[in-house]
């Protein structure tokens, strides 16, 4: 199965994460099918890419709890059948 999850980059003590397509039996820092997106809490930035997102949600992937946050507050599924 695929999830939607985050995988962590950056220094220490400066995180930023990675949205990325990965299989579940993955660890978090695994090899990831495709990268999706990117987001810093630091500056409360998030870049998306909606396409490939709805596409990875289309084939049945999962995002996990903070990923889904993350597309609901970027509203990616408001105007699609797919709902979370």
């Amino acid at each position: 199965m695929v999830k939607l999850r985050l995988k962590r980059c950056g220094r220490k003590q400066r995180a930023v994460y990675r949205i990325v397509a990965i299989d579940v039996r993955s660890r978090r820092e695994g090899r990831d099918l495709r990268k999706v997106g990117f987001y810093d809490p630091i500056k409360n930035q998030t870049y998306l890419n909606v396409p490939a997102i709805l596409y990875f949600l289309e084939k049945g992937a999962q995002p996990t709890e903070t990923v889904r946050d993350i597309l609901t507050k970027a509203e990616v599924f408001k105007g699609t059948s797919l709902s979370l």
